[in-house]
């Protein structure tokens, strides 16, 4: 057997055993077919490797979330323990005083034998006045007593969350960093030659894709509106988000990044709406479930083109059928065709905005387009070598 036959259909039989539970890929007849094999193993864990990385990301949001809970309760639990003493010490100060002020007379003998009757008066008028400012000071303090016990009780509530969140965390970015060293794994037992095989298989799929894409008229007719031909205006946000998403091609992917030096896919897709000005959710999944959905043929630059049945991936359309996306680990930002992963759909955060006037495209950097959307090339570089802190 050919040596570069007997590493391909090695390769396999190591990526089968690092998918448990997967269905063994058994080596055909040629090479061509092992490969093919290869790379359907290879894209399965890319996909396991960013799925997880987007049930990580959106573990931090509410991670950020809770911890920011956490402080505000920690800071009304301060002002209400603040308040509470300062209770305490007006019921004692009033306590005092009517101590001070005690007589064994009743109010109606004190009447009788003081000198100045208007004075007793005044003195009783006084006397009722503290006690009920002491009532209303003992109802304070209960009221503050039960409010710190309330707020105690949700500030370690919101504790143990966050600590189950952390934890949680914690095994996320640990099941991410294990997907990736197995594609590391994989990736650094082949030769040039079988990762330039791997890398022009997967971008021979993309371009069958991409034609059939542009055939079936998902995109519009050539020359319709939103069609790769005349690519619709975008909205002044969906503008200001695809500039900022240009200006990152060349930056590297890393999953768990939102820049500004590294990106995963939705780390740039939801810093570029920021700064547009647009809030959107963190992760491609909460992208896809929440925004409002677009026809492809209605695309207009800026919107976000899902991918996957289960919106593990996102990048930024472009126009002209092309997208910018971070597309996996050992890549960088770049534009791609549109088919380049298999199409889920889109969603355009602010649908009710209307086109800008006199839309002129971004100028692409050189290169743009340049570099592989496989990362295969980059095997030697650990992909997951920068992660963000826990």
């Amino acid at each position: 057997m050919p040596v570069n036959k007997l590493r391909i259909v090695c390769a396999t039989a190591v990526v089968t055993t690092l998918l448990a539970g997967s269905a063994a890929a058994a080596p055909g007849p040629g090479e061509q077919q092992s490969v093919g094999q290869l790379l359907t193993q290879l894209q399965k864990l890319y996909r396991q490797a960013e799925q997880a990385s987007e049930t990580y990301n959106a573990t931090e949001v509410a991670l950020k979330k809770k911890r920011g809970e956490a402080t505000l309760l920690g800071k009304d639990l301060s002002k209400a323990r603040k308040q509470l003493t300062e209770s305490r010490a007006a019921a004692g100060r009033l306590a005092r005083r009517q101590y001070q002020g005690a007589s064994e007379l009743s109010p109606y003998v004190r009447l009788l034998l003081a000198r100045d009757p208007q004075s007793a008066l005044d003195q009783g008028h006084v006397v009722r006045r503290l006690a009920d400012q002491r009532t209303k000071a003992i109802g304070r303090l209960a009221d503050g007593e039960k409010q710190a016990a309330s707020l105690a009780t949700r500030s370690r509530a919101a504790l143990k969350k966050q600590t189950a969140l952390a934890d949680r965390q914690k095994k996320q970015r640990d099941t991410v960093k294990k997907r990736l060293a197995e594609v590391e794994e994989l990736l650094a037992g082949l030769s040039a030659d079988e990762l330039a095989e791997l890398g022009r298989l997967e971008t021979a799929g993309a371009e069958k894709a991409q034609k059939s894409l542009l055939a079936s008229g998902a995109l519009g007719a050539p020359g319709s509106p939103g069609s790769p031909a005349a690519t619709r205006a975008p909205s002044s946000a969906g503008n200001k988000a695809l500039r900022y998403a240009v200006r990152q091609i060349g930056k590297p992917y890393v999953w768990g990044a939102e820049g500004p030096k590294a990106y995963d896919c939705s780390g740039l897709t939801s810093q570029a709406w920021a700064n547009a000005g647009d809030t959107i959710p963190r992760t491609s999944q909460e992208q896809w479930k929440e925004l409002p959905k677009v026809p492809l043929k209605s695309l207009r630059p800026g919107d976000l083109v899902v991918y996957f049945p289960d919106a593990t991936h996102v990048a930024l359309y472009l126009g002209d059928g092309l997208v910018v996306q971070a597309p996996r680990p050992g890549t960088k930002v770049k534009v791609s065709p549109i088919a380049a992963n298999p199409l889920l759909g889109a969603v355009r955060p602010d649908p009710g905005a209307p086109a800008v006037d006199d839309y002129s495209p971004p100028k692409l950097p050189k290169g743009a387009r340049n570099g592989s959307d496989s990362g295969y090339g980059s095997a030697s570089a650990p992909a997951g070598s920068a992660e963000p802190a826990a």
